[in-house]
C-alpha cells in the first residue's frame, strides 16, 4: 500500500561520512513521503559529535554536511540540532507520520518518540561511519 499524500518523514544523525547506507534511508524516506510530502533530515552540531564521537570527529563540519545533505534529491529539509532538547523541539514542530532509523536502536529510547506517529527500523547492514574512518586512519 503505497503511503497517503503529504508524509512528513524524519531522520536524524550526524551523517558525518556518507555512505549507501544513508543513501537507501534516504530513499526509503523519499518512498514514505510521497510526492507530495517532505523528508526532514536532522544532523547534530560538530561540538555535539565531538562530544559522542571523539576529538578527531567530525571529519566535515557541519556546513559541509549541510550542504551535501542538501544536494541529495530525496532530501526537502536539513535542521542542525545541538542537544536533545533542540531535536525533540524540531520533532514536535513537524510532528512527523514516519521517523526512520537503524535497528540497532530498536527497544532504546528515542528522542521525540512521542511526536512520530510510526517509527520504521531499518537494516543497518554493516554500514558505520565509525566503521569507514576506523578504516581510514587504520
Amino acid at each position: 500500500m503505497l503511503p497517503h499524500k503529504g508524509n512528513q518523514v524524519w531522520l536524524n544523525g550526524s551523517f558525518d561520512v556518507l555512505h549507501s547506507g544513508h543513501i537507501k534511508l534516504f530513499r526509503i524516506a523519499r518512498m514514505l513521503a510521497g510526492s507530495q510530502g517532505h523528508v526532514w533530515v536532522g544532523t547534530d552540531t560538530d561540538e555535539r559529535i565531538s562530544t559522542y564521537k571523539g576529538p578527531t570527529r567530525p571529519i566535515n563540519n557541519l556546513q559541509d554536511r549541510i550542504l551535501m545533505l542538501s544536494s541529495i534529491k530525496y532530501i526537502d529539509h536539513v535542521l542542525p540540532f545541538a542537544s536533545n532538547a533542540e531535536l525533540e523541539a524540531h520533532i514536535s514542530a513537524i510532528m512527523p507520520d514516519y521517523m526512520i532509523i537503524g535497528d540497532d536502536y530498536r527497544g532504546k529510547d528515542i528522542i521525540g518518540s512521542q511526536f512520530i506517529k510510526k517509527i520504521i527500523y531499518i537494516s543497518r547492514d554493516n554500514k558505520s561511519t565509525s566503521n569507514i574512518v576506523d578504516r581510514i586512519y587504520g
